[in-house]
């Protein structure tokens, strides 16, 4: 019987892929970290799908080296950045809002891009 916990994560799993599949097509829509968290959600629900994941000829080396070696290729770096700078223009463009959202909003982008670009770009084998 799977617990709760399980089924979340099993849940939460396909939701991310599938969000992560579209931002294949999209291209304003970042791949990357959706098809990370979906590796993830299948790691703790289902060994099954996260082994396919991680066999997969699209996402597969992608995984392997976030899980690995903590790596984020340059190539996902400009396009998750790039995708970002251009929604939030649009939307900061478009959409009235706050001021002060605008600037909690750019805050929580400047952390996110912090981590990705302290990230490695290559595996470093020593």
């Amino acid at each position: 019987m799977y617990s709760l916990n399980k089924i979340g994560y099993f849940v939460l799993a396909w939701t991310s892929l599938i969000i992560g599949i579209v931002g294949v097509i999209l291209p304003l829509l970042p791949t990357t970290p959706f098809v990370l968290l979906a590796a993830f959600s299948f790691s703790k629900s289902s060994p099954r799908f996260h082994q396919w994941l991680l066999s997969h000829s699209v996402f597969g080396n992608m995984i392997q080296n976030w899980e690995k070696y903590g790596v984020i290729t340059l190539r996902a770096k400009i396009t998750a950045t790039c995708s970002v700078i251009i929604m939030l223009t649009i939307s900061f463009y478009f959409v009235d809002m706050n001021n002060t959202v605008k600037l909690i909003i750019a805050g929580i982008m400047f952390l996110v891009f912090s981590f990705i670009w302290s990230r490695p770009s290559q595996i470093n084998k020593k």
